[in-house]
């Protein structure tokens, strides 16, 4: 994670963005593209990657919030990846149920249909992964945001504190372990 001068640069950009600064654009694009794409890796299907990959989820993503940032209120740095993090997985889940719509031009045998998923739905299972992206939602904004960028994007604790306008590491790792027993008890056995 980047310095609090550059974290507060974040709100700067996204301000000169809305005015339209082109400038300002390409810098904000530069600082999440490499976050994004690597919280994105993995993601999509190999089943829905004929059309896209990771990289188009990313950009479609990208420019999705560009688009939409008068909707985007800004709360705290944490808020905006969150914001982007929501973004990617509303593209992957379209790509999802774009790749089941579309119609291959030719007959593929069960033996050599790709059935493949994710690598992310590989390690804990699709209904598994439904069920913490719902549970997630339950969560207050500032936990759910809290757990994405501790767990998500592996951030230290510093930085969630830096990101989420904390005082200290310490009341980061408190507030995602306030929400941990409310994502345990919604998941279950999982």
């Amino acid at each position: 994670m980047e310095s609090t001068r550059s974290l507060e640069t974040t709100m700067v950009l996204l301000d000169r963005i809305r005015v339209g600064d082109a400038v300002a654009r390409e810098k904000l694009l530069a600082r999440y593209l490499p976050i994004l794409r690597a919280w994105a890796h993995g993601r999509l299907p190999a089943n829905a990657r004929g059309l896209a990959d990771t990289d188009d989820v990313v950009q479609v993503t990208l420019l999705r919030a560009l688009r939409r940032l008068g909707e985007f209120e800004y709360r705290h740095e944490g808020a905006f990846l969150s914001y982007l993090r929501q973004g990617a997985l509303n593209t992957v889940r379209q790509e999802i149920r774009r790749a089941r719509r579309r119609p291959t031009g030719e007959l593929v045998e069960d033996e050599i249909a790709d059935d493949s998923v994710s690598v992310v739905e590989q390690a804990i299972g699709r209904e598994a992964l439904e069920r913490y992206e719902a549970e997630l939602m339950r969560l207050e904004p500032d936990q759910r945001e809290a757990v994405i960028l501790r767990f998500e994007f592996g951030l230290a604790w510093a930085e969630v504190a830096e990101a989420m306008g904390r005082p200290s590491p310490n009341a980061a790792r408190m507030l995602v372990v306030r929400a941990l027993p409310q994502l345990a008890q919604g998941l279950g056995d999982d």
